[in-house]
């Protein structure tokens, strides 16, 4: 159930944000003010391998231009105008990045690839309806105004990540999230001491279990999500240049995986799934399963496995008769 995920992470954080942005300079910061580098060097952008580091009570913040890879372990947040990364984007196991803020221009643009590691998590991109920007006046009470729109011009991917949030944004190449999750429990983690940042994001900020989402984004190669143990999944309003697969993902909201009116030019492959859905709850917020809107797909070569016919709108209705 989608909504019981996206509200609390848009309005829990945005309350604490409010404080730890304030603060994100003090320490741990790859920024105009604050460069921690392994190779620092200077001129008119930031060169060579950059680290940026932090807490969720600390957390770096990534801005600026990044002529090489960049490195994150920890917590980091772009809330500080435009951060450009001109190689790959790497979230190292346990760490996350929040790029999720519309004030200022905020946004993240990486002209390579993203790797999302073991345990980490990625939200990129924020949107007044669906995904309100953290930083939105708006987003507590209601549809926001702010958007940041998010750039990946080659590859997103995840192997065995706790949660990545997409919103808004292009991915030039492929989006593959390999296993992971916060297995299949919609249960909001326990914070400890021991925790990663990541796991500390869900926990004490976020409020939520972790999910894996896709919303109102262009994903130019293909979207592939396997082996995902988690609560809830969603594909919506995708733009897809090449195939979407949803293969053997266990999920223990029973709305997921919801994939909602995309548009996908080749195939929509759906095998040995917990749950599969082309509709929505009908009354945004409700809490019952049904009755349900439907929002069919546009494919454009075959649809296989468990997204052949639409999924029942009413409690024991049949599949079908319209195309998933």
């Amino acid at each position: 159930m989608r909504v019981l995920r996206i509200v609390p992470v848009a309005a829990l954080l945005v309350a604490s944000f409010a404080t730890i942005s304030a603060t994100a300079g003090a320490k741990g910061t790859v920024g105009a003010n604050n460069r921690h580098w392994h190779h620092q060097h200077w001129g008119s952008g930031h060169h060579g391998k950059a680290t940026c580091t932090g807490t969720t009570t600390a957390p770096g913040v990534l801005s600026g231009t990044y002529d090489s890879n960049v490195v994150v372990n920890g917590f980091c947040i772009v809330n500080a105008g435009p951060a450009v990364v001109n190689g790959n984007l790497v979230i190292s196991d346990g760490s996350a990045v929040v790029a999720a803020f519309g004030q200022g221009n905020s946004s993240l643009s990486v002209n390579k690839n993203v790797f999302i590691a073991s345990g980490a998590t990625l939200i990129l991109g924020c949107e007044p309806i669906f995904f309100t920007c953290l930083d939105d006046p708006g987003a507590s009470t209601g549809p926001g105004t702010l958007t940041s729109a998010g750039t990946i011009k080659g590859h997103l991917i995840g192997v065995h990540a706790l949660g990545i949030i997409v919103h808004a944004s292009t991915i030039g190449g492929n989006a593959i999230v390999a296993g992971g999750g916060g297995g299949q429990s919609c249960a909001t983690p326990v914070a400890s001491p021991s925790n990663s940042q990541s796991l500390q994001l869900w926990a004490t900020i976020a409020s939520s279990a972790p999910y894996v989402d896709f919303e109102d984004t262009s994903i130019g190669g293909n979207e592939l999500v396997f082996n995902l143990a988690t609560c809830w999944s969603g594909t919506a309003r995708v733009t897809a240049g090449k195939n979407v697969a949803m293969i053997n993902d266990q999920l223990a909201d029973p709305d997921g995986i919801e994939i909602l009116a995309n548009t996908i030019s080749g195939n929509l492959l759906c095998f040995h799934n917990s749950y599969v859905w082309d509709s929505s709850e009908a009354n945004f917020g409700q809490t019952d399963l049904f009755p349900r809107t439907a929002h069919p797909n546009t494919v454009g070569k075959h649809r296989l496995g468990q997204c052949v016919l639409s999924s029942p709108t009413t409690q024991g209705g049949p599949l079908g008769p319209g195309p998933f």
